[in-house]
């Protein structure tokens, strides 16, 4: 038996995978062990870092696509024939950098997209004082000419509360935006907003309170 710590890693690869290695697995230093990643399609093999008697260490490789892969941890020793030791399930999944990544290139071409990303850098302003941004963005929100059936939570009304998933609200909140929460609160679905849940679990409003934002917590509870 061995453990695998995490058991998952980011489809492009290259995070820190400890291997914890059984009781009778602990072995002589001139024994040279490596990991093999078996996908559907693609097979890799890495090479371990002895960090003490019972633990390796390996970089995750990248894959070819989110699914469950079986992992061999072979050994090695000179003279003697190549074993697998031990076998474990190991997970590549897609995580949020990746979806920033894909989303980024699907706006490649998208001109109001790249100027969003260009108006957050300049306007970006040190950590502690977000109300610039928070002016700007709220201004122009309430500048935009929304579609009358326009809605916090997006155009699919058929969405219950209970499906977590991000919000305009969270997005908000999570930057401490205090007027453009404020504006948000007003338009339709805002209010339903602060009762969802994201994948984390977390609700706009216990994201203010984990954040430390008292006023937009304030404003949100009231």
């Amino acid at each position: 038996v061995m453990k695998l710590n995490p058991q998952q890693a980011p489809l492009y690869g290259d995070s820190v995978i400890t291997v914890q290695l059984s009781e009778e697995d602990k072995v002589e230093d001139d024994v040279v062990f490596y990991l093999v990643f078996t996908g559907s399609t693609v097979q890799h093999c890495t090479s371990t870092r002895k960090i003490n008697p019972g633990s390796l260490e390996t970089i995750s490789p990248g894959h070819d696509c989110c699914e469950t892969v079986k992992v061999a941890l072979c050994a090695s020793r000179e003279g003697h024939p190549v074993l697998v030791v031990a076998e474990e399930s190991f997970q590549f999944v897609q995580d949020e950098a990746y979806d920033a990544a894909q989303f980024l290139a699907t706006c490649a071409g998208n001109q109001q997209a790249l100027n969003f990303t260009r108006f957050l850098d300049r306007s970006r302003p040190p950590a502690a004082d977000v109300d610039f941004l928070d002016e700007k963005v709220a201004l122009a929100f309430r500048h935009l000419k929304l579609p009358a059936e326009w809605n916090v939570l997006g155009a699919d009304q058929s969405l219950t509360e209970n499906i977590p998933r991000e919000t305009l609200m969270h997005f908000a909140v999570r930057l401490g935006l205090l007027r453009l929460t404020w504006f948000l609160l007003q338009q339709p679905g805002g209010r339903g907003a602060l009762s969802i849940h994201n994948n984390e679990g977390a609700t706009p409003v216990s994201l203010a309170l984990e954040r430390g934002y008292q006023k937009l917590h304030q404003l949100l509870t009231e």
